[in-house]
């Protein structure tokens, strides 16, 4: 019964996976490529692709969690929440915790700055986003933001938000909201249902009550943002095509339609649009407060870069020979031209 149940019972699968922690590590691959200065021209900050050894077929990998991978790319998702239970708040990224820099210089911190308690947590790029998703859910519950009592086990650790952010509560690696940030262009949180990880059946319809406006007011969020199509000069949509916001280091990605989704909280925008073989355009874009999402769209010419590299793969990527007028050609530089041609 609910009364006896351990806070653990069916937190891991028969096999003894815990799912939320079988995902790949994709912060600590991230934060390696930080500290020698590869981000973002040689490591990406967005769509860090999944690590080989992860891959293979005798990794200790659960299948529901390949299965829900595999249906991650497959599907373009925006927001995502995954429930739990045992506890009363929302929990976002990160939840990994950074190690220390070996290069950073230590800072003394005021005695009354409560946020440095863990000087290693690590915000997101999108933190003021995180947070407007977590309290649009727990502004919404009944109950999630009465915290006079505490927490559910232990003393209220959400600064009665009843919001945290997952490595200053619960540190762990390989969750899935780290992972969906980090992979896809999906921004997802934890929502711990309630303090009763197995509530009575007579429980349920308040547990129902509690929750259902909160689940509809964070379905709404979707729609705050910028949203649009990317596509050439001839109507045609680019996908895969880049979507960089400013000031925020953490791009996404156009679908297979060209069409992309980015959710920002309320404010001004330089946004811009980038894609292999074409010039990037850039565009101001304001997000209101009202919720629905500013069509941004951008079309994109084609740049000569992409004809230049086509010319240079034929040269065996070697420099071309620049002709000198007045001099004549050699055999062999007549030759060259000819295969050229």
């Amino acid at each position: 019964g609910s009364e006896l149940g351990n806070w653990a019972l069916g937190h891991w699968t028969e096999e003894g996976y815990d799912l939320f922690e079988n995902f790949p590590d994709l912060a600590s691959a991230l934060w390696a490529a930080e500290e020698r200065r590869l981000v973002p021209h040689k490591f990406p900050n967005h769509h860090i692709p999944i690590p080989e050894h992860y891959l293979a077929e005798d990794a200790a990998v659960a299948v529901e969690t390949r299965a829900v991978v595999a249906w991650m790319e497959k599907n373009p998702f925006v927001l995502g929440a995954n429930l739990q239970g045992g506890e009363k708040l929302v929990s976002f990224p990160f939840d990994t915790a950074r190690p220390p820099s070996a290069t950073a210089t230590p800072r003394v911190a005021p005695h009354d700055d409560y946020e440095d308690d863990n000087p290693e947590v690590q915000e997101t790029p999108d933190h003021a986003v995180f947070r407007w998703l977590a309290i649009s859910y727990a502004s919404a519950h009944l109950t999630m933001t009465e915290t006079f009592r505490g927490g559910c086990h232990t003393q209220d650790v959400t600064n009665a938000m009843g919001i945290v952010q997952g490595a200053k509560w619960h540190p762990r690696a390989g969750s899935l909201n780290d992972f969906s940030y980090l992979h896809t262009n999906c921004l997802e949180l934890s929502v711990f249902l309630g303090c009763d990880k197995f509530p009575h059946e007579s429980e349920l319809q308040q547990e129902w009550e509690n929750n259902k406006e909160s689940l509809l007011t964070f379905m709404e969020q979707v729609h705050r943002g910028i949203k649009g199509l990317v596509t050439d000069q001839q109507g045609e949509p680019i996908a895969n095509a880049t979507i960089v916001v400013g000031g925020i280091n953490h791009n996404v990605q156009t679908a297979s339609g060209g069409d992309y989704w980015r959710i920002l909280n309320p404010g001004e925008y330089r946004v811009t649009a980038r894609a292999e073989g074409y010039n990037p355009s850039v565009k101001t874009c304001s997000v209101f407060y009202d919720i629905g999402a500013t069509q941004c769209n951008f079309v994109l010419s084609r740049s000569n870069w992409k004809r230049i590299r086509e010319i240079m793969a034929m040269n065996g990527n070697r420099p071309i020979r620049r002709v000198v007028p007045g001099r004549p050609m050699t055999p062999r530089e007549r030759m060259r031209l000819r295969m050229r041609l």
